[in-house]
Order: structure tokens, then C-alpha cells, then sequence
């Protein structure tokens, strides 16, 4: 197939499981044999800009007709079979995805995110879940609360483009395949009439199989992992709480990340960090950070918001590394029978699950196994290419009705 990708990175200073999850795209249909171009953009120059910079790419967000040009130009050029469109935030707008109009290119969008309602993008308000502009279908909460950097202008310039893009149904016009990342994400989204329930698959992201390797479950030392921002949605200041509530037995926590909240979050973990029972490592390298997360007997997602689909999750996965998470949002249908989840927020909570795991060897390790399975079964490479492809054929079945009911019938005057 010839497949013409397009993304916009966020910065580079600021890692993304988007960033990863398109680059991996990209990495496995070139591997597979498909031929592969890219139209990519960065936010970097956005992000330096400070508010100024946020307001343009929220305007960019709205409307770019450059970089619609340049991808229809592009896309007349290379005549691929299909047009596969990950993240348009903030330099690309929605307005690409009407790129392929009028050729014979299907194009399949991928839904990283929440911003098809919210302006943050996140689904996430003063550091817990929200969603109540997908409930009152509506942006004006946004706007009420300033949800896009705290800043009136920037959040209306993003709220109006989400606006303005659903009532003209950019996206449903445009777009012949849906993928969202879980099943929460496609009922959130179909359930509130912003795409079409017919035309969305459910494909999660994926580890490439080269990292794949668990090391044996008795040889770990007693250790568990967060990897992810430190910031107050994603819920590392509830892991740390729970920790200094396990007391001396605890296993070490080691805190892999940075962000606004680190400074806050060692000075409570205090006498933590001089037991040596909680360690903040910073950011770390992907393979270093692949290296701790392969080390460990179990991976904390304390998420206190709706997260889209950790990249984290499959990575422990194929490593067999049992996840404990918020039983918040999708997260309770990822785990299963790989981990454990408790109440979201609840430091007791995530202290108890804990401890039943430490208490547990034989159940760790049956944990380990299962979650190692379910990487081969749900999350591997050639799982990944073959839904793939599947939605990629659905996506230029659809390309072809749609543009024979638009079509003239020959017994029509």
C-alpha cells in the first residue's frame, strides 16, 4: 500500500506518546514493505513563543490554508491509497482532512486525544476528569474556565475551531475511517454525535517486538515504576502519599519523569527519599527508561484524569510487568487481569493493592504472565499491522460508496 502519514509533533522538550505512536506507525508499514511518505510539522517554535505562541497555534488550530495546500499539492503528487492523519494540534487544523476530497485517496484519522471537545485536549480540569463540554455539547465550559494555558484568548480561538469544525461536520465529511485507541474513547466520542460509530475502530498502540523481552519475574528486585509527567492530573503526589502510608515493607518506588510538580512532590515524599524507599530518577532515555520498567515487579498509573491510551501500558505489557492503575476511564478495561486498579485519588486505596500484591508471589507472578500474553494476543507488531490494514480496506471501501452515491444515476435526466 502506499500510505501518506501526517502529524504534527509536539515539542521535542516535552515527550509524547503521540509523538511515539506515529513515529512507530511510520516505522512499521516501512518494515512490513509499504511505501511510506510523511507530512509532519513541530510545535517547537509555538512552544518558545510563550502565550503568544499559544495564541498562534490556536489560530492555526482554526484554520490553515498553507498547510492545506501543501498536503492537497502533496497528496495529488504521490497518489496514495490512503491518507492517515494522527495529531493536527496546533499547526495543522482540522481542515486538512478534506486533503483527499475529490481523489481516489481514503483517509483515516487517528484520535489520540480528547480535543474533538476539549480545548485542553486532556479531558482533564484543575487536575481531575471533565468532560462537561462533551456532556452539554457545548465549548462554552471551556471558556468559562479558561481551559487551554489558563489564557481567555487562546482557549477561544481553540473552542471555536472545535466549534466551528463540528457544525460544518469537517470531520465526518472528510474522513472515511475513524481509529480511537480504546472502546471508552469510541463510545465517549460516537455517544456525544461528533463521528460515526460505523466508520470507528477500536486499535490500540503497540510495542515493537524488539523490546519485548521480560526478564524472569523471581529475579526482579522488589521494585515498582511511574513513568509519566509530574503534574497533578496525572496523579503521582496519590502514588507518593501511598507510599509513605505502606510503611518499612514497602518495595521501592521509583518516580521516572519530570514536570511543574516535581520540586512539590520530593519535598512530601521527605523522609522517603532518605529511607531510599521512594527515588525520583528525572527523565530518563526511552531504552533506559524501557530498562527500569523491565526491572520491575509492577508498573503504578495513579491517573486522577482520562487518559487516551498510555504507551506505557503496552511497553509493561510485553515486558510482563502487571500495571496497578485508576479505576478511572479506560483504564479498568486495559487491565484486567494484568494488574490491579483501585479508586482514583485514593491513596488508601492504591496502599491496599499494594500491599495484596507484595503479599501474593505466586499471584505477582501469574500477573506477569498474563500481562506478557496479553501483549502477543493484543498489543505485538503483527496485531498492530494486521488492524491496520483491515482499517486502512475498510476506510477505501468507504472512499469508493461514498463517491458512487455522489455520482449522477445514468437513469436520472
Amino acid at each position: 500500500m502506499k500510505v501518506l502519514l501526517v502529524h504534527n509533533f509536539y515539542g521535542s522538550n516535552a515527550p509524547s506518546g503521540e509523538n511515539v505512536a506515529y513515529m512507530r506507525d511510520v516505522e512499521l508499514l516501512r518494515k512490513f514493505g509499504h511505501e511510506v511518505s510523511e507530512f509532519t510539522t513541530s510545535s517547537d517554535e509555538l512552544r518558545t513563543g510563550g502565550i503568544t505562541g499559544a495564541i498562534r497555534g490556536a489560530g492555526e488550530f482554526m484554520m490553515n490554508p498553507g498547510a492545506l495546500r501543501k498536503l492537497r499539492a502533496l497528496v495529488r503528487e504521490r497518489a496514495p491509497d490512503i491518507l492517515h492523519v494522527h495529531n493536527v494540534f496546533p499547526r495543522l487544523s482540522p481542515l486538512i482532512l478534506s486533503a483527499a476530497s475529490g481523489t481516489g485517496t481514503a483517509t483515516v484519522h487517528t484520535l489520540h486525544n480528547y480535543r474533538l471537545f476539549c480545548s485542553a485536549g486532556t479531558a482533564t480540569r484543575a487536575g481531575r476528569a471533565c468532560k462537561e463540554c462533551a456532556d452539554v455539547r457545548s465549548v462554552m465550559p471551556a471558556l468559562r474556565y479558561r481551559c487551554y494555558r489558563q489564557s481567555l484568548a487562546a482557549t477561544a480561538a481553540v473552542a471555536l475551531s472545535i466549534a466551528g469544525h463540528r457544525a460544518v461536520r469537517t470531520l465526518p465529511k472528510n474522513v472515511d475511517a475513524f481509529i480511537t485507541l480504546t472502546e471508552f474513547q469510541r463510545d465517549l466520542f460516537s455517544g456525544a454525535g461528533y463521528i460515526p460509530l460505523d466508520r470507528t475502530y477500536v486499535r490500540p498502540n503497540f510495542m515493537p517486538a524488539k523490546d519485548s523481552q521480560p526478564l524472569p519475574f523471581e529475579g526482579r528486585p522488589s521494585q515498582v515504576v511511574y513513568v509519566g509527567r509530574l503534574s497533578e492530573e496525572k496523579g503521582p503526589a496519590v502514588a507518593v502519599e501511598a507510599w509513605r502510608r505502606l510503611g518499612d515493607d514497602a518495595p521501592k518506588l521509583l518516580v521516572v519523569g519530570d514536570g511543574p510538580d516535581r520540586a512539590r512532590l520530593e519535598a512530601a515524599a521527605g523522609g522517603l527519599l532518605a529511607a531510599g524507599r521512594v527515588e525520583f530518577t528525572g527523565r530518563l532515555s526511552p531504552e533506559r527508561t524501557l530498562g527500569v520498567l523491565r526491572e520491575s515487579r509492577a508498573l503504578v498509573l495513579p491517573s486522577l484524569c482520562f487518559e487516551g491510551f498510555p504507551m506505557v501500558i503496552p511497553e509493561a505489557f510485553a515486558l510482563g510487568v502487571p500495571v496497578v492503575a485508576s479505576a478511572l476511564g479506560a483504564l479498568p478495561s486495559l487491565v484486567r487481569d494484568r494488574g490491579l486498579t483501585f479508586q482514583s485519588g485514593d491513596a488508601d486505596a492504591l496502599a491496599a493493592a499494594i500491599r495484596s500484591l507484595w503479599k501474593d508471589e505466586a499471584g505477582m507472578a501469574a500477573l506477569s504472565a498474563a500481562a506478557h500474553a496479553a501483549y502477543h494476543d493484543q498489543y505485538s507488531e503483527a496485531v498492530a499491522l494486521d488492524s491496520l490494514i483491515r482499517i486502512y480496506t475498510a476506510a477505501g471501501a468507504h472512499k469508493l460508496r461514498a463517491a458512487a452515491e455522489r455520482r449522477p444515476r445514468e437513469d436520472q435526466p
